[in-house]
């Protein structure tokens, strides 16, 4: 009687069968751990993101709420608030706002930076209270400048007529002349502690033994900081701007606990004239064109950095 047998396998054949498969396992394994961020980012990023888009099209009402009729209106909305009066306030509002918010945050940090720098008895615990503004909420952080700043009782006042060098109180919030420098100065002392930690940690990666090359070689503190010091804390610096120009573009908690983007629209930011235009004027569409240009805004300024670091990274 014969037997009929299946061809045999070869024995190095099922080793690299289950290999394949342990790797197909392990590959969706570290998979499903990226799942829950994607997720994430899909929800409360790409969705708002893309609704905004969709509602800046559109004639989007109190009743499109309820019954989802919300007629397309093409560019009708963009056309509207790029021919508002309004527009070019507030993006030079926004322009100057910026500027001034990133240029005193990032020379006051980078000073207590580099003083902070030097060894000294209790110099952790005054880095740690420096902290402060940055962990408060902004909301607290504008209620209390809201106080300080008050024009009848605040303590800047005060403080300034007991010195006299004022002899009547600076209507700080309430004054078009004053209310912009009101909401910089506010939101540079929420921004300090950001600039300090980042450029206090790229100060820490530069090796002291350059220092001690350059003042055998005679230089002084500011030879030091040009040669030195700066060119190696270039790209952190880079880092550092980038972050704070977009986050500070897109401010919003601050200036509408100080001023609401008042007095005369003076301190009327886009974020502010987007938030302004739907949920006082109800004029939903208008104000998801506002935060889309301002959106598009910051992906120019993202852009130009990136193209900036990928142009200094090739040069090394």
């Amino acid at each position: 009687m014969t037997i009929l047998l299946d061809k045999p396998i070869h024995p190095a054949a099922r080793p690299d069968s289950r290999t394949a498969t342990a790797a197909r396992r392990a590959r969706l394994a570290r998979m499903s751990f990226h799942v829950p961020a994607v997720l994430y980012l899909v929800i409360f990023f790409g969705y708002p993101i893309v609704a905004n888009l969709v509602m800046s099209f559109q004639d989007y009402t109190v009743t499109s709420f309820y019954d989802g009729g919300a007629p397309f209106t093409g560019l009708a909305n963009y056309a509207a608030i790029l021919s508002d009066e309004l527009f070019s306030t507030t993006l030079w509002n926004t322009a100057v706002f910026t500027v001034a918010s990133l240029i005193l945050q990032f020379a006051i940090g980078l000073g207590l930076a580099l003083f902070f720098r030097r060894r000294f008895p209790l110099g952790g615990t005054l880095r740690a209270l420096l902290l402060l503004p940055w962990l408060l909420p902004l909301l607290v952080s504008g209620t209390v400048f809201r106080w300080l700043l008050d024009q009848d009782y605040g303590v800047v006042n005060q403080v300034l007529l007991n010195l006299h060098l004022i002899n009547d109180p600076v209507p700080w919030l309430v004054s078009p002349d004053h209310a912009m420098t009101a909401i910089v100065v506010a939101n540079v002392w929420i921004g300090i502690p950001f600039n300090m930690v980042i450029l206090y940690g790229g100060l820490q990666s530069i090796p002291p033994q350059l220092y001690e090359a350059a003042s055998l070689d005679g230089a002084g503190a500011w030879q030091k900081f040009r040669h030195v010091t700066w060119p190696l804390l270039r790209p952190t610096t880079s880092v550092v701007v980038m972050l704070g120009l977009i986050y500070t573009i897109k401010a919003f908690d601050v200036v509408m606990v100080l001023t609401q983007g008042g007095p005369a629209n003076s301190t009327q930011l886009l974020s502010t004239w987007s938030y302004a235009l739907s949920f006082t004027n109800l004029q939903f569409g208008q104000g998801a064109a506002v935060s889309n240009v301002l959106i598009v805004i910051a992906m120019l300024f993202a852009l130009v950095y990136l193209r900036a670091v990928r142009a200094e990274q090739s040069e090394r």
